[in-house]
């Protein structure tokens, strides 16, 4: 079983949310870390970008898959996680946690608030057949 930290809102397409006031971290869950093995290659978004939520924002390279990023939110990049460049396998190592990939100030935080809970992601992915 995935773990599915209760902290954090989620999306069908596997990415997670951590917000920090009226900032967001956003990251993958460890059901997709899994599901794309060994990460080679993260191509996020540049500082500064403007993201609508549920656009394709970057993709995730593994050795057995591409696969997009997409967002959970709308609203400008702050940061971009530096770590990803030169170890990208840190998002299979700690997707929580140092692994995470962008910050985003928040357009509309009540965007937030519509994804899934811990218990509706845990749910999904059952349903899903994971």
């Amino acid at each position: 079983m995935s773990e599915v930290p209760e902290d954090l809102r989620y999306t069908k397409t596997h990415e997670w949310v951590r917000t920090e006031g009226t900032k967001a971290v956003i990251g993958i869950t460890d059901f997709a870390q899994g599901e794309l093995s060994d990460i080679v290659m993260v191509e996020a978004p540049q500082v500064g970008r403007e993201i609508k939520k549920e656009e394709a924002m970057g993709v995730i390279e593994a050795v057995k898959a591409v696969s997009d990023l997409y967002s959970p939110i709308s609203g400008k990049v702050i940061e971009v996680n530096p770590k990803l460049g030169t170890n990208p396998e840190t998002i299979n190592q700690d997707p929580f946690g140092e692994g995470w990939i962008v910050k985003v100030e928040m357009a509309d935080p009540k965007e937030f608030e519509k994804l899934m809970d811990a218990s509706g992601y845990k749910e999904f992915l059952a349903a899903e057949g994971h």
